[in-house]
């Protein structure tokens, strides 16, 4: 029998709302779990086993399901008697980035403080003093763990907090607590010579770099001005280096792949001498001609000896030359003396020293030594 009207009124009003309640449940959100409490408990008290309270009885009245601000809460629960600086809680929400040592090192510092114990003899003495670990506890502000750390460092150079805090948030505190010591120099340095943040992190660029090359590099005796003028020739032979790069890319043709990270060079072997004793001028002098085969060695001889030996980039990557370096090794230091340029059939078209002087009578008896043992023609 036919339905009425309102029959099939009825009925499409009873579809629409089933297929409403289904929508709705396909869309509708999960019940959201319960706070894992005892996991966070768990998590916090792994590894340590000197809590002051027990986890068992712990009953917070948190409704947040994250699981980094249980775990926190979990460690205050477990572990503190006092407030905690937040540089120093902040290893319990974030620990990414940081390898198992550094994360048993800042919660075991974490957990030192929170009860009440001294930092110092916790492990903070291997790199703090007593003032600088005061410094560090009582730090204020949004400063991270690695920031807290050197504005304590800071604040032993300077009684500036602004300037401290401007020490803070540069690069320095990036720097790997392995290289402290030589960052302690820095530091001292930009407390004398104050300079703004962005100066800082560029200065740091170049001071970086120069430690990387040379260990012994130092700021004693060094002004804001020359750091700047020294800084600004780093970046020109960065941007010789580039174009020397470039030559060498443009040499291997398109779609060749470059071997290595300079050219092939001279078959030519290096040379070393070691004075005898009635010789030699100091104890463990020692001679070395090496040769230069890379865009950071040619713009590197050419700074540190004053001359353009960094324009013979492009015939040393043809094969039309090769650059040589004398140097000298006594009493500890390396002394560069000369730059050879050798032509292809090794006869030296050039020696130079600093600032393109000639050589003298003695450096010359060298070369000839050199020339004897590799076959290398010098010029009368």
């Amino acid at each position: 029998m036919a339905k009425s009207m309102i029959q099939r009124r009825q009925d499409a009003e009873r579809e629409r709302t089933k297929a409403y309640e289904a929508s709705l449940q396909r869309v509708s959100l999960a019940p959201r779990p319960t706070p894992d409490f005892e996991r966070a408990i768990e998590e916090a008290h792994r590894g340590f086993g000197m809590a002051v309270r027990d986890g068992k009885l712990w009953r917070p009245k948190l409704k947040t399901r994250d699981r980094a601000r249980l775990r926190l809460a979990a460690a205050r629960y477990l572990f503190a008697l006092y407030p905690v600086p937040a540089a120093l809680e902040a290893i319990w929400l974030d620990s990414s980035g940081l390898d198992a040592e550094e994360i048993k090192l800042r919660k075991g510092w974490y957990i030192a403080v929170a009860g009440g114990k001294s930092l110092y003899k916790a492990g903070a003495s291997k790199w703090l003093s007593r003032k600088e670990v005061h410094c560090f506890v009582n730090v204020a502000g949004g400063f991270s763990f690695e920031e807290a750390f050197w504005y304590a460092i800071a604040r032993s150079y300077t009684d500036d907090p602004g300037l401290a805090a401007r020490f803070a948030r540069t690069k320095i505190a990036r720097t790997a607590r392995s290289q402290l010591v030589f960052w302690r120099e820095v530091i001292r340095f930009f407390c004398q010579h104050p300079a703004s943040k962005d100066e800082i992190d560029d200065l740091c660029d170049y001071i970086g770099a120069m430690h990387r090359r040379d260990r012994a590099y130092s700021l004693k005796g060094r002004t804001l001005a020359s750091l700047h003028r020294q800084m600004l020739g780093w970046h020109r032979d960065l941007a010789a280096v580039a174009r020397i790069e470039a030559m060498r890319r443009r040499a291997a043709g398109p779609g060749q792949q470059m071997q290595g990270a300079g050219w092939a060079g001279s078959p030519l072997e290096d040379w070393d001498w070691l004075p005898s004793a009635r010789e030699a001028k100091a104890r463990g002098e020692y001679f070395s001609i090496r040769q230069l085969k890379t865009a950071e060695d040619l713009v590197s001889e050419s700074q540190a000896m004053h001359h353009c030996v960094s324009s013979y980039a492009a015939k040393c990557i043809a094969g039309n030359a090769s650059i040589w370096t004398l140097r000298r090794k006594a009493l500890g230091k390396t002394e560069r003396l000369l730059t050879i340029e050798l032509d292809p059939r090794n006869r030296a078209v050039q020696v130079r020293g600093f600032g393109n002087r000639v050589d003298t009578l003695e450096e010359r008896k060298i070369l000839e030594r050199w020339a004897r043992a590799r076959g290398v023609v010098l010029a009368a």
